[in-house]
């Protein structure tokens, strides 16, 4: 209360105060005699309490027959007796950087597909190489997959080794005329999210791409791979470099043909 400091109710026993109190000479004040009185919770139950509710069983439903209602295609959700539902997302696949994949491994059959074989784990060898750019691939999902799980999920269907945590699931919103993206937590639900927002995918779509947030656990890379992400940002700079350049160098030319027809004029 008179000298301002701030720290943790659990934590004022430790602290020793060398702050004095006006008028009242050098001596020493306590934690106690300068405590303010305890702060008021109901921010924390606020926030608890702002939690939503879990949809009921007929609220699902409600929702399910409005999505189903709006499908053009054959993509519908379907609930099951026991509360859950299934259904369809689309994932863009915008990755900048390579991925790591299994060399000399034959494209995955129906048969792999059913019996859930991992060509994967059929040899060591790995290479390198770029995903195409804005691919796009279907999911079908339950409402209980997470998003982690959709991520895995992805680099399986393309037989990528690469660690999961070096990617991120985002949801891509238009706004007043702007794209908005937005990284989901990795316990998010998707096909949630696709009910809320309906069929649309202008109006929801989900993006997989790098996860640039810091949250990369680098450990996780080859030697080899870091190497060549070395080599990818090296050829990047220069070529950031060079679009400079050649900009800078058109405004040159632009202002010295200004100033040569300018010359002779007056003014």
């Amino acid at each position: 209360a008179d000298c301002r400091y701030t720290c943790h109710q659990e934590c004022r026993s430790l602290i020793q105060l060398d702050c004095r109190r006006p008028g009242h000479g050098q001596s020493q004040l306590s934690p106690e005699t300068t405590l303010l009185p305890p702060c008021s919770q109901h921010v924390t139950q606020t926030l608890e309490e702002e939690k939503p509710e879990p949809p009921t069983v007929q609220e699902i439903k409600e929702k399910i027959e409005k999505y189903n209602a709006k499908v053009t295609n054959c993509l519908l959700m379907k609930l099951n007796d026991d509360g859950t539902y299934t259904g369809f997302i689309k994932v863009h696949l915008k990755l900048r950087r390579p991925v790591t994949v299994p060399a000399g491994i034959r494209p995955q059959s129906i048969y792999d597909a059913l019996k859930e074989v991992n060509l994967a784990n059929m040899t060591d060898k790995r290479t390198s190489f770029y995903l195409p750019l804005d691919a796009i691939k279907q999911l079908h999902i339950s409402s209980t997959t997470t998003v982690s799980e959709v991520i895995q999920g992805l680099l399986k269907k393309f037989m990528v080794v690469d660690n999961p945590q070096k990617f991120a699931l985002f949801k891509e919103m238009q706004k007043d005329g702007q794209v908005l993206l937005q990284k989901l937590p990795l316990t998010e639900y998707p096909l949630y999210l696709r009910l809320l927002a309906g069929p649309d995918t202008d109006v929801l779509s989900f993006v997989l791409k790098e996860n640039e947030t810091g949250e990369v656990e680098w450990d996780a890379f080859s030697i080899p791979e870091l190497q060549n992400f070395l080599m990818i940002l090296d050829k990047e700079e220069k070529e950031k470099i060079q679009q400079v350049q050649r900009k800078y160098e058109k405004f040159k030319q632009r202002l010295q043909q200004t100033l040569k027809e300018a010359r002779g004029k007056p003014g």
